[in-house]
């Protein structure tokens, strides 16, 4: 390991952030800072980083998409029958990661999961590109394949086989629901004193702390 990575460090200088400052409901806080990073051009905000527990409490990780945020929760799309999907079906929590290095931001959220209504993982496999479509019939994510040209040759013969008639969702994909009881949001400051605002559930209730960094 090149002795120069124990002296790579920024100082984060850009905000603070107090409880004050935030707003009453974390979703609409995470809406409000998701906004800032769109603004600020950060490269795919909606990129997270989402955290698994197998049943033999083996943890996993891996950079997803978030494709909806409402007061019901975070949405993601995947195969079910990738590790990442039997691990959920399995041990139904989750925490997502969202780092916005340019605005010296963290945003964490944890919470159970459940499987979005089929209709809605329709609804969203429709509008996706049909090369995207074609793709979630082509791989069965996550399992040993012997080289690319499996890949290829089963993609040509999907987009033979659907050729002029629309695709349809696969059964094995659709959507991930992460219903939040803790969301953390985490700004960057000096000398690594960062300011940390949690909201944590409590019966119906949002209760919010300040934690110490």
């Amino acid at each position: 390991m090149p002795s120069s990575i124990s002296k790579l460090r920024n100082e984060y200088t850009l905000n603070g952030l107090d409880t004050a400052d935030v707003l009453p409901d974390p979703v609409a806080q995470f809406k409000e800072w998701f906004d800032a990073a769109l603004s600020a051009a950060v490269p795919e905000p909606n990129a997270m980083h989402v955290s698994t527990v197998s049943k033999d409490g083996r943890p996993d990780g891996r950079i997803v998409l978030l494709k909806d945020v409402s007061d019901a929760g975070f949405v993601f799309y995947t195969n079910y029958e990738s590790r990442k999907g039997r691990e959920l079906t399995e041990h139904p929590f989750a925490t997502l990661t969202f780092f916005y290095p340019e605005l010296e931001r963290q945003i964490r959220i944890e919470g159970r999961v459940e499987k979005v209504d089929p209709s809605e993982s329709d609804d969203y496999f429709n509008s996706r590109p049909r090369g995207s479509q074609i793709g979630a019939w082509v791989s069965n994510q996550s399992t040993v394949i012997e080289n690319r040209e499996v890949l290829e040759n089963r993609q040509r013969e999907l987009i033979a086989h659907f050729d002029g008639q629309p695709i349809p969702r696969p059964p094995h994909w659709g959507g991930f629901r992460v219903v939040p009881d803790v969301v953390e949001f985490w700004q960057g400051r000096p000398s690594r004193l960062h300011d940390r605002i949690r909201y944590r559930k409590e019966a119906e209730n949002w209760l919010i702390e300040r934690l110490s960094p």
